[in-house]
C-alpha cells in the first residue's frame, strides 16, 4: 500500500514537471561502449564527453556555492541550535527546505540563463564559448548584488588583476570566493539575531531555577518547551522563510 502511494506521488510530480508530449515519446536507449578508431574527431568528441561528465559531478558544489543555498542552510542550522531541539527537524528536512527555497529564489536567474544561453546554443545559433559567456552574466549579476565590496576588493587584490570597470570584467574565479564569504557573514548575522530571543529565555529559566534552589534540574528541560511555544506562537517558520527570501531581493 505504501509503495503504491509513493509510486502515485512520483508520477504526479513527474507529470507536473515534464510535458505530456515528452512522456508519450519513446525513450532513447543508451549504449556506452569503448571502440578503437582512427578518426581524430571521434577522439575529441569522447574527450568532450568525459569533460562534461566531470563537470556534472561538480554540480552539487555549484548548487551549494553559487546560489542562495549556503545562506539558507546555515541560517536554518543556527535556528535549530537556538531552539535546542537536537536533531529536530532532521538534516534531510533542513537540506530539502533549503534546496527548494534555493530553486524558488534562483528561478529568475535560471530562466534568464535558459533564454540567453541554453536555447540559442541548442538551436545552433551560438557556439559553446558564447553560450558560456552569456550564461555567466546573469549569475554574475546575482552574485554581485549579494557580495560586499570589501570582500570583492580582497580577492581582486589577491588575484593581482587590474581594477575592473564593472562586474562583467570580474572573472568568476575571483567573484565566487568573495560571494561565498559574504554569504557566510550574512548568514552568521541572521543566525545571531535568531539566537538572541532564545538566549534570553534560557537565561530567565536558568536564573529562576537557581533562585528556587533547583540546581540539579537542567535548564534546557524547562526552557525547551517555552522556546518551541514562542516560536510557534509568532509563526516562526513563516517569518524566517520570509526574511530569507526577501534578503535576496
Amino acid at each position: 500500500m505504501r509503495a503504491n502511494l509513493l509510486l502515485i506521488l512520483l508520477l504526479i510530480v513527474i507529470s507536473n514537471f515534464i510535458p505530456a508530449t515528452a512522456l508519450a515519446a519513446p525513450l532513447p536507449g543508451v549504449d556506452l561502449t569503448i571502440q578503437s578508431t582512427d578518426d581524430p574527431e571521434e577522439v575529441v568528441g569522447t574527450v568532450r564527453l568525459l569533460l562534461l561528465l566531470t563537470v556534472l559531478s561538480l554540480v552539487p558544489a555549484f548548487i551549494m556555492m553559487l546560489t542562495s543555498f549556503t545562506r539558507i542552510v546555515v541560517v536554518l542550522s543556527f535556528l535549530r541550535q537556538g531552539l535546542g531541539t537536537q536533531q529536530t527537524p532532521p538534516n534531510q528536512v533542513l537540506i530539502g527546505l533549503a534546496l527548494f527555497l534555493t530553486i524558488f529564489i534562483m528561478a529568475p536567474v535560471y530562466s534568464e540563463i535558459n533564454e540567453q544561453a541554453i536555447e540559442p546554443f541548442l538551436n545552433n545559433q551560438i557556439n559553446q564559448e558564447q553560450a558560456a559567456e552569456r550564461a555567466a552574466e546573469p549569475l554574475k549579476d546575482f552574485m554581485s548584488k549579494q557580495t560586499r565590496e570589501k570582500d570583492l576588493a580582497l580577492f581582486v587584490n589577491l588575484s593581482g588583476i587590474e581594477r575592473p570597470n564593472n562586474i562583467s570584467d570580474v572573472p568568476l574565479t575571483t567573484l565566487i570566493p568573495a560571494f561565498i564569504i559574504s554569504e557566510l557573514k550574512t548568514a552568521f548575522l541572521i543566525g545571531f539575531l535568531l539566537f538572541v530571543p532564545f538566549l534570553v529565555i534560557d537565561m530567565v529559566i536558568a536564573s529562576t531555577l537557581m533562585s528556587m534552589g533547583m540546581f540539579m534540574l537542567p535548564p534546557i528541560m524547562i526552557s525547551l518547551p517555552f522556546k518551541v511555544l514562542l516560536f510557534v506562537m509568532v509563526d516562526g517558520w513563516y517569518l524566517v522563510v520570509k526574511s530569507l527570501v526577501e534578503s535576496f531581493r
